[in-house]
């Protein structure tokens, strides 16, 4: 029993030692075991300091939020709001360009409607244009003149009367025996129809004219005691006498300005697009808005002798013209210069003026006086 004691003792020392021994190896180990623990948790200690670092993201993730905060490039949201209207600026500005171009249309309407204004010209523009041509005529015709022989104011408002539907040189031929036989109003108005009808026979509707004028002449007799009045109210009132021929009466007889709308007359105004109208009243009207009073009468003899010798109903003699470059209506007749030199009428072309008695002026002019009746 001691013997196996001992042996049982020996083991049990050697098992100790060798639990001692190996017990340094399991602490070695357990303290590499804790040191590996213990890494992790001196790790896990940085860790911790790593957590405020994480902290620190979280802190770098606020400044991220910043932005939509700032904005700055959310303050681009603007420039794309500036962006839009410099989108919508070209629309205004095309529509601002539409009307230009309406405008730009606009004066060829009343190309078409208003005559009065060629090329849209303005009404100063046809004003200054219009006393040009004026101005151009009387250097032309300084000697221009009512183109109707009178001695005194009756002669005048019965030959003026006469002048309807034929030419002043019919007139001048034909006043004469008229005068000769009939010299006042009080011979006229007490004259048989049928003897005044003979004379006046070449003018043409001689009847209709014969009762105008013995009318007229009963009228001075009656009413203005044998005298021709020289207000245009009183003129109108007398047979056969209307605006027109009041007006030739006035500014020829008793020197108070009027305008004298003819045939020619209407003619050449609205060829110079003066006016577009037709009406004689309202031609004389719109023609006189033009000009000064004081010009009425010897514009009236400028346009109509211009009408009678240059500017002709068919074919005007564009070619010769004096105010050709004034004029919107040239090329409507001959532009050849030697042709329409060809065209003219009385002293331009070497032929007598329409008067047997013209002013001496005219006749210092190189103008030369009408034959009489049957004198070929």
């Amino acid at each position: 029993m001691g013997e196996q004691g001992s042996d049982g003792g020996r083991k049990t020392a050697k098992a100790a030692k060798t639990a001692a021994a190996g017990a340094p190896d399991a602490a070695r180990e357990a303290a590499s075991a804790s040191g590996r623990r213990a890494a992790p948790a001196r790790k896990a200690a940085p860790g911790k300091k790593a957590a405020p670092s994480k902290k620190a993201p979280a802190a770098k993730k606020a400044p991220a939020k910043k932005p939509p905060a700032k904005k700055p490039p959310a303050k681009k949201a603007p420039a794309a709001k500036k962006a839009a209207p410099l989108k919508k600026a070209p629309a205004p500005r095309k529509q601002l360009v539409a009307p230009k171009k309406a405008t730009a249309s606009v004066p060829a309407a009343p190309a078409k409607t208003v005559a009065a204004h060629p090329r849209g010209e303005s009404r100063t523009a046809l004003v200054r244009r219009a006393r040009r041509i004026n101005r151009e005529l009387a250097e032309v015709y300084p000697y221009a003149h009512p183109e109707l022989d009178f001695d005194n104011p009756f002669q005048l408002v019965v030959a003026t009367v006469l002048s309807a539907q034929t030419t002043d040189l019919r007139v001048n031929q034909t006043t004469p025996a008229l005068f000769a036989k009939y010299p006042t109003p009080e011979d006229l108005a007490a004259a048989k129809p049928e003897e005044v009808e003979e004379i006046l026979r070449p003018t043409g509707f001689f009847r209709a004219k014969t009762k105008s004028v013995i009318g007229l002449s009963k009228a001075l007799v009656e009413q203005f005691g044998g005298e021709v009045p020289g207000r245009l109210e009183d003129l109108v009132k007398l047979p056969g006498v209307g605006r027109k021929t009041a007006f030739v009466v006035l500014g020829n007889a008793f020197g108070r300005p009027g305008i004298t709308v003819d045939t020619h007359f209407q003619r050449l105004v609205r060829r110079w697009k003066w006016t577009d109208e037709t009406d004689p009243d309202k031609i004389e009207a719109a023609v006189g808005a033009l000009f000064p009073k004081s010009d009425w009468t010897d514009l009236s003899h400028h346009v109509i002798w211009h009408g009678r010798r240059i500017c002709h109903a068919r074919k005007p003699a564009c070619g010769a013209c004096p105010i050709a470059p004034l004029c919107p209506a040239y090329g409507e007749g001959e532009t050849d210069p030697e042709k329409a030199t060809k065209l003219l009428k009385y002293e331009k072309a070497g032929q007598p003026g329409q008067r047997l008695k013209p002013p001496q002026a005219y006749l210092d002019a190189g103008g030369r006086a009408a034959p009489p009746l049957g004198a070929g």
